[in-house]
This record gives structure tokens, C-alpha cells and sequence, in this order.
């Protein structure tokens, strides 16, 4: 049994790509561009803004008009961040399975403490996790392994005992420095470079059913 379970947030706990695939489309509408499908979008959410703006625009950060976009685009997402976005199917169980277990669960993303905060308590999920860490509560983000182990002393758990869920090449990077157990979500939005089967992962799995199978299970071990 696990002393703690963390979570990647955009594409692993929440199916964030709704509200973020809005905010691009509304800022394309007012930059006179034509606006994107969703499922051309999805891929890219794992990547932020970062990932958005270039699928959007074809930017970089180090071309002259990223930094307006990318301040304009954060303001839109920011006044309606938790629109559509919902957890994912059979993601709920599995938090309530782990806290029936007495098994902690937190989140840690990339995603600025700035929208991960005030979207962890729109989703009614703040005052249930262990830990929130945001792409901007340590020096470091993912893949530096920083973030999940500042996540285990809040949560006053050890990372050898822990497990992190993550849909990116990233996440398991920072899982496996970090000591722990990793779990690539199949169900994720798995960006856009390597296959999810090459990340490095202990256990790719297709749902949070999969997981929650594997806690109970271990649940009624003697």
C-alpha cells in the first residue's frame, strides 16, 4: 500500500482542454484568426500556454509577440478556468478509495499556483488534498523531481512509499528522480513527442479504474 498517491492536474486529475481550448479560441477570435477544433487542441494542453500559443499562433516564447499573447491569454483563461472542466471518469472513486484507505493524495502540476489554486476549490478538491504544488511553488518545476518531494513534506509522507499519475513524458521523469512509483494516465492528453509506451513508466494504465482496481486489491491483503 502506498503512503500517498500525487497527481499530475491538467490531463491527469481534471479534463482541463475545454476551458483552456476556449480561452485560445477567444483569443484567435480577437486577434482576427479563425478559431481551432478541440480535438486539434487537446493534444497540446499538457504543454500550457506554451504548447497552445504554438499550435495557435506558431510562436515561441522567444518571438517578439509571445509575451502580449501570452499575457492576454492567461487573463482570459483565468476569468473562466472552471467552465467545462471536470474531473475525469472514475477519478472521483478513486480519491474517495484512497481516503477510505488512509491513503493521502495531492496534485502536483506545472500549472501556476495562480490557476491551480482557485481551480482545485472550484472543483471542491482544496481542502481534500494532502498537498497542491504549482509549477511556481519551488524553485523548480517538472521534470526536476523538486516539486514532488516539497509535495511529500507537506503531505509527511516519504516519496519511496509514494506513487505519481502523470499523461506526459515529464511527469514520469520527475516520478522516477524522485524515488517513487509511476503511473502513466493512458487516458491523458500524452502531448506530442514520444509514445506514451517509451516514457519509462512501472505501470501504463488506461484508466483511474485501473488504479483503483490495484488499491483495493491491496486493501485486502493480510
Amino acid at each position: 500500500m502506498f503512503e500517498a498517491v500525487f497527481f499530475d492536474l491538467d490531463g491527469t486529475l481534471a479534463d482541463t482542454a475545454p476551458d483552456l481550448g476556449a480561452a485560445l479560441n477567444r483569443l484567435l477570435a480577437e486577434q482576427g484568426r479563425a478559431q481551432l477544433p478541440h480535438a486539434v487542441l487537446r493534444p497540446h494542453v499538457s504543454a500550457g500556454a506554451r504548447g497552445l500559443l504554438r499550435i495557435g499562433f506558431g510562436l515561441a516564447p522567444e518571438d517578439p509577440a509571445y509575451p502580449s499573447l501570452h499575457k492576454r491569454f492567461l487573463d482570459i483563461y483565468e476569468s473562466a478556468l472552471c467552465q467545462e472542466t471536470t474531473l475525469f471518469a472514475g477519478m472521483g472513486a478513486l480519491l474517495d478509495a484512497l481516503e477510505a484507505n488512509g491513503i493521502a493524495w495531492g496534485v502536483v502540476t506545472n500549472k501556476p499556483e495562480r490557476f491551480t489554486l482557485p481551480l482545485m476549490a472550484a472543483l471542491g478538491l482544496a481542502t481534500r488534498a494532502a498537498a497542491v504544488v504549482g509549477g511556481d511553488t519551488t524553485a523548480r518545476a517538472k521534470p526536476d523531481p523538486l516539486p514532488l518531494l516539497h509535495a511529500c513534506t507537506v503531505a509527511g509522507v516519504s516519496a519511496t512509499a509514494s506513487a505519481y499519475v502523470g499523461d506526459d513524458l515529464r511527469d514520469i521523469q520527475a516520478g522516477r528522480a524522485a524515488g517513487m512509483v509511476t503511473f502513466a494516465a493512458g487516458w491523458g492528453y500524452l502531448g506530442d513527442g514520444l509514445p506514451i509506451g517509451e516514457w519509462g513508466a512501472d505501470r501504463l494504465i488506461a484508466d483511474p479504474t485501473a488504479l483503483l482496481a490495484d488499491i483495493e486489491q491491496g486493501s485486502r491483503q493480510p
